[in-house]
């Protein structure tokens, strides 16, 4: 199975957050990443308690980021950390949660990430997105070189649509993050399905 990560972005939402996130985790993505790392960790840890209780709700798997304070705190069992933010952990901090993202931009950066105790990893930017405006993608190519160099599981980030996913599961990867089109369209369930739809015509 294709899976599709589902990365938050508050301030691209034109309704209130929550009810956008209840929206998308009632689609039944693989799971929710509550990348919201512009607020006070106090904030983010109150939002994201409200964040881990729909997605509970819904049975969706809520995966923290970069706080690893609150995580901690709200007992959460999956954070994704920035590499830098990783290499700062100790080995028990790292232990205390059974599933632990990285974000990579290169091969090497991927085997640390592993090194460190990733348990998963993001590899991008692959394709031009506008999060990364004037940067051209890292392209298909490198994101196989990933998928190759580390055992975990890959999701490629930066560009991912449903018209590049048999691109994106020739090259290895598990799935796909995507951020914007999930804060900014009509119908998040509606898109949900026409990734679905995507993925089970590519494997």
């Amino acid at each position: 199975m294709f899976d599709l990560l589902c990365l938050t972005d508050r301030t691209l939402c034109r309704e209130p957050f929550l009810d956008r996130v209840a929206a998308i985790a009632a689609a039944r993505p693989a799971a929710l990443i509550l990348r919201e790392k512009d607020l006070p960790e106090d904030q983010y840890q109150a939002l994201a308690a409200q964040v881990m209780a729909l997605c509970q709700k819904a049975g969706v798997p809520c995966i923290l980021h970069t706080f690893v304070g609150a995580a901690r705190a709200l007992g959460a069992r999956a954070i994704h950390l920035p590499l830098p933010v990783l290499r700062t952990l100790s080995a028990g901090e790292r232990a205390a949660f059974p599933a632990l993202g990285a974000s990579c931009h290169s091969v090497e950066e991927a085997r640390e990430a592993v090194a460190l105790g990733a348990t998963y990893l993001t590899a991008g930017h692959v394709f031009a997105t506008t999060c990364k405006a004037g940067l051209p993608g890292r392209g298909v190519e490198f994101l196989a070189q990933v998928c190759a160099a580390v055992p975990c599981p890959v999701y490629a980030i930066g560009g991912v649509g449903p018209e590049n996913l048999p691109a994106l599961a020739q090259a290895g990867a598990k799935g796909g993050c995507v951020r914007s089109p999930l804060m900014t369209c009509p119908d998040p369930g509606a898109y949900l399905r026409q990734w679905k739809e995507a993925a089970a015509h590519v494997l």
